[in-house]
């Protein structure tokens, strides 16, 4: 299944890449509601992160795949028996305004994975504006200041 979107910001491309990028921060948020994070490989380009949701302990292993310094940054992770591959691309518009495009992919790997998704797939419309919904609000984090350094 896959969700694509694009969010305007009116930041420079510079600054939308250091907030995609600070890294440490998202680990920091991810340590304040609960999450165990465990950097791996090279810093900064693999983490495992082991959390409840649900009612259910879960492990999301991910790694970049790409870091194109300020244009792309991609990366794959894994999550029971479901693999995905997140892309953000961004684009300079003006240089003061810059097009982030998200591109999420999720594969199932097992066959109750599989069984999941078929069932995701009658909510796909919702699910979709669900995902609109939280890169919007990110995009507006960053403007805010919220989502780079320093915040």
């Amino acid at each position: 299944m896959r969700f694509t979107t694009r969010e305007d910001i009116e930041l420079p491309i510079g600054e939308v890449f250091a907030a995609l990028t600070d890294f440490e921060r998202f680990e920091r948020e991810a340590l304040r509601r609960g999450a165990e994070v465990e950097a791996g490989g090279e810093p900064g380009r693999s983490w495992t992160v082991r959390f409840r949701h649900r009612g259910r302990h879960r492990e999301l292993v991910t790694r970049i795949e790409t870091l194109d310094r300020p244009r792309r940054l991609a990366t794959q992770g894994r999550i029971g028996g479901f693999e995905g591959r997140l892309g953000l691309d961004l684009t300079e518009l003006a240089p003061r305004r810059t097009r982030l495009r998200v591109d999420l992919e999720v594969l199932p790997r097992t066959l109750t994975a599989r069984l999941m998704l078929q069932s995701l797939k009658l909510a796909k419309s919702s699910l979709t504006a669900r995902f609109r919904a939280r890169v919007r609000a990110f995009a507006r984090q960053i403007e805010e200041g919220r989502g780079g350094r320093g915040a």
